[in-house]
């Protein structure tokens, strides 16, 4: 029945073809989500000409990651309510003027600012401000593919975003290559239109609902809590994994393309873990597949720990954990539509997100900690075991069904 009271649902921007929508945000998303994943290529040479640890970039990272994830929600319901257009503006501008901060850093302080920026930025242009427009441009049967694409253009966007930056690195040093990154992320302002235009009513619902009672909502549905403790272990594993592999293989002896290279790899096989996630909808519960993603990345973690270290080791690992890297997203945004709707979709996706950014605070907070106590991330190694293994219990005993109020609103609409 929610699925008659979903496709009643008009898109925004009714007059864009759904391709057209998802070919524009899903391009933002890889500009975004792809230049946001090679910040770790700068640990090194920025905490060497600064002249401080690794703990300053890493909590300057962290605090990104949590900002983005608390501004994920304020500017998921603007995009609900007036179009993500002025959002992905906003997101934009201000990724733009934090990169501009790291290229003119002093002072470790300076790196901590632009974190801030940073993290309103990737908020403002990421998958959170754009899983609404796409979620509600598309049918309730083609919803779970049509979210798999923003993922999987975030795997296109890591993939050609490494060597990319990479290459102007090597050319124009850490420095000049952030201006390259300023110059790429201006793509997004154009790009924007495709996606601006208030949302129509929603004609399936029995009436529109309030940002308060969507919210309240939520909080009381115990299958949304479960979704949003295992979104936080995802957090932790993908921030931790990209910013610091980079220094881990530096600390193995290995040459910095062995990371680039693995990083990359990252990246491709994302895409088609994302695609099989979104694919595995049409016939398994999403909560199973999401439990096997988290388990299968346990084999990952104990990899790098027992297994000789070598660059065949690290890209070979970096391939299993891509398999199940972001393929995460379709499964765990297609089922906040599943228990609550389309209206609020990017909001209440957002509370989901803001978990998954406190767990990426944590993270990247702890490895630099561990890392600076310990000189070595194998306690981070264990650490990520345990919890790939509790979120893969966690989303167990999650019911996938509408709330109350979904089920009794669509044979009102009939």
């Amino acid at each position: 029945m929610q699925a008659k009271s979903d496709a009643a649902t008009p898109a925004p921007g009714a007059s864009r073809p759904l391709w057209v929508i998802i070919l524009a945000a899903g391009t933002i998303v890889a500009l975004a989500m792809g230049l946001r994943q090679v910040m770790g290529l700068y640990l090194t040479p920025m905490t060497t000409e600064l002249n401080v640890g690794r703990e300053p970039f890493s909590l300057a990272m962290a605090i990104a990651n949590l900002i983005w994830g608390v501004a994920a929600v304020p500017l998921g319901a603007i995009a609900d309510r007036y179009g993500a257009g002025r959002v992905l503006a906003l997101g934009a501008l201000s990724t733009m003027g934090g990169i501009w901060l790291m290229y003119s850093a002093q002072s470790g302080f300076d790196l901590i600012v632009s974190g801030v920026l940073l993290g309103i930025g990737v908020g403002g242009t990421g998958v959170t401000a754009l899983v609404g427009a796409v979620g509600r441009a598309a049918p309730p049967e083609k919803r779970p593919q049509a979210l798999a694409a923003l993922g999987m253009a975030a795997g296109i966007g890591g993939f050609i975003a490494f060597p990319y930056v990479h290459l102007f690195m090597e050319l124009l040093g850490w420095k000049g290559s952030l201006l390259v990154i300023i110059a790429t992320l201006s793509l997004i302002l154009p790009l924007a239109y495709f996606l601006s235009g208030k949302p129509q009513a929603f004609v399936g619902l029995q009436r529109s609902q309030g940002l308060g009672e969507a919210v309240r909502e939520a909080l009381a549905y115990p299958s949304f809590w479960l979704l949003v403790l295992g979104f936080f272990v995802c957090g932790f594993h993908v921030a931790f994994y990209s910013v610091h592999l980079p220094a881990f293989v530096a600390d193995k002896g290995l040459p910095p393309t062995v990371a680039v290279a693995a990083l990359t790899a990252v990246g491709v096989a994302n895409i088609l873990g994302t695609y099989l996630a979104g694919q595995s909808a049409k016939w398994a519960p999403k909560r199973y597949g999401l439990a096997f993603i988290y388990f299968m990345r346990t084999f990952a973690f104990l990899g790098l720990l027992y297994l000789p270290i070598n660059s065949v080791t690290i890209i070979g690992i970096s391939v299993l954990l891509g398999l199940f890297w972001l393929s995460t997203v379709p499964l765990t945004s297609a089922m906040v539509a599943t228990f609550f709707g389309p209206q609020w979709m990017s909001m209440l996706f957002g509370v989901v997100f803001l978990s998954h950014q406190l767990g990426s605070f944590t993270g990247l907070w702890l490895a630099g900690q561990i890392y600076d106590m310990t000189k070595s991330y194998d306690m981070m190694w264990w650490i990520s075991v345990g919890l790939a293994l509790f979120a893969a219990l966690v989303h167990l005993p999650i019911r996938e069904k509408p709330v109350e109020r979904s089920r009794q609103a669509a044979p009102a609409a009939a």
